[in-house]
């Protein structure tokens, strides 16, 4: 219960406080008297309240006093107790500047006709200097028209605040509220007009600061670019019908339209696949420098080549970059990176001990030679291979000459294999000794390339070795 007096106390004695603060307000003109006639007003509406929020107050409070005094501090005490007297103080207070203002009155509402008077003739003048010298005036920029647009509205301002305040003047004199209707339809193509214009300084100011991004942060910016000129364009089909005969208007929406086909070029000049021959194409097209290796190198230097003239060119060039990057991916990654770990199993034969023969996966090897062989070829047929033309050439050649090798080499392991048992019988080799002879020197050689290959392993660096290829073609 205290908590709930108390509440009810200090809510009714800061009402009191506030209407005292306007009646106290000094009255200089048509608003300031306004005000504290309303507040006058306010505290004769509320003398046939006030006894009814006392009450409920008072009868908490009498049993508090009763009950527990002691739980008030000094403060609440003496705002209970002042309560009804601050409420009738302020009542005699408005009686006395009610009487006060009784003979101000006649002088205010002198001052207002005169002033309403002067308000109608300045608002013919104003619509005359708004439709001879404003922003509706055929022929103008539209940043000319922005900035009398902007001037006019300051102008109306002052006129709509005079309007308001000696509306309240006639409400409160009882006087008949005076029409302005071309301030009225000056308002209306004002708000209008601002729609545009107000569209139309978001963009140019948004593209403005879109311009200086570096080229390094536009991969960031990119997305949310897109998204707000969507948005654009969508308040700019919206605008009024009325508008889009506009000089601003049409503007507008060319340079939305324009952004909105330049942005998805920027995006893809902007992906991880473009390259700097993909820049100099680029250039060569616009014939316009682009510093794209430059830390300074920012958006606005890129909006100012004529892009859109050769979209189409721009658009093949990102998407040959696009395919140029898979293929490279698939030259370097899969298939360069595949035989520069390739390696020959080399293990014994039979009775030999040393390493002689080419193992269990020499099939495998032969099988992604032929794989990656005809991935080459495919490659070397397209037409995005001629940044890379050259290393899949050298490549084509290369794997082909590991092939050959292979084939030289298994055929010879064959040969090696079946005279190795034959010759290593001691009866064969003393009839025919210029035979075992010969087969002694092959034997040594291909012990030796065996060798040298278990040594070395990798692949195509075996096949590369110039003795072996030499002996494969004299064994």
């Amino acid at each position: 219960m205290h908590k709930k007096a108390k509440t009810l106390l200090e809510n009714l004695t800061d009402e009191i406080k506030q209407i005292k603060l306007k009646i106290d307000k000094p009255v200089k003109d048509i608003d300031s008297l306004g005000g504290v006639m309303q507040a006058l007003e306010e505290i004769r509406a509320k003398q046939s309240e006030i006894a009814l929020q006392f009450k409920p107050i008072n009868d908490m409070y009498a049993l508090i006093d009763l009950h527990f005094s002691n739980i008030m501090d000094k403060d609440e005490i003496d705002s209970k107790t002042a309560m009804q007297n601050n409420w009738e103080t302020l009542v005699g207070r408005s009686e006395n500047i009610r009487n006060d203002l009784s003979g101000e009155n006649a002088d205010f509402k002198m001052n207002l006709i005169k002033g309403i008077k002067a308000l109608v003739t300045d608002v013919k003048d104003f619509r005359h200097n708004f439709e001879t010298k404003g922003p509706t005036v055929p022929g103008l920029e539209p940043r000319e028209a922005l900035n009398r647009l902007r001037m006019f509205s300051d102008e109306y301002s002052i006129r709509k605040r005079k309007y308001d305040s000696y509306y309240s003047g006639e409400t409160l004199f009882g006087l008949p509220h005076t029409q302005y209707p071309m301030l009225v339809k000056t308002a209306s193509e004002i708000e209008i007009l601002d729609k545009l214009y107000g569209l139309y300084s978001k963009v140019k100011d948004t593209i403005a600061k879109w311009r200086e991004i570096p080229w390094s942060e536009v991969v960031n910016e990119i997305e949310k670019m897109i998204e707000t000129i969507d948005g654009f364009s969508r308040d700019c089909t919206k605008l009024p019908g009325s508008l889009k005969q506009w000089d601003a208007y049409k503007e507008l929406k060319q340079e939305i339209d324009d952004m909105t086909e330049i942005l998805p070029l920027v995006t893809a000049l902007a992906k991880p696949s473009i390259r700097n021959r993909h820049w100099d194409e680029v250039i060569e097209l616009v014939k316009q420098d682009i510093p794209y290796e430059s830390e300074t190198f920012t958006l606005s230097q890129l909006f100012k080549c004529p892009l859109l003239q050769f979209r189409e060119e721009i658009e093949e060039i990102t998407e040959s970059a696009d395919k140029q990057l898979k293929l490279e991916k698939t030259l370097k990654d899969e298939i360069i990176a595949h035989w520069e770990d390739a390696e020959l199993q080399i293990k014994t034969w039979k009775g030999v001990d040393a390493p002689c023969t080419l193992g269990g996966n020499i099939l495998d090897i032969q099988e992604k030679l032929e794989e990656h062989l005809n991935n080459l070829n495919q490659m070397n047929a397209m037409k995005y291979v001629t940044p890379f033309k050259t290393e899949v050439t050298d490549r084509i050649a290369l794997l082909s000459d590991v092939s050959d090798v292979i084939e030289k080499w298994l055929k010879t392991q064959t040969l090696w294999t079946n005279l190795v048992s034959v010759f290593t019988s001691g009866d064969i080799a003393r009839n025919l000794p210029t035979e075992a002879k010969l087969f002694k020197t092959i034997d040594k050689i291909w012990l030796k390339n065996m060798e040298r290959a278990f040594e070395t392993k990798n692949v195509v660096s075996c096949c590369q070795n110039e003795l072996l290829k030499t002996s494969l073609g004299t064994m």
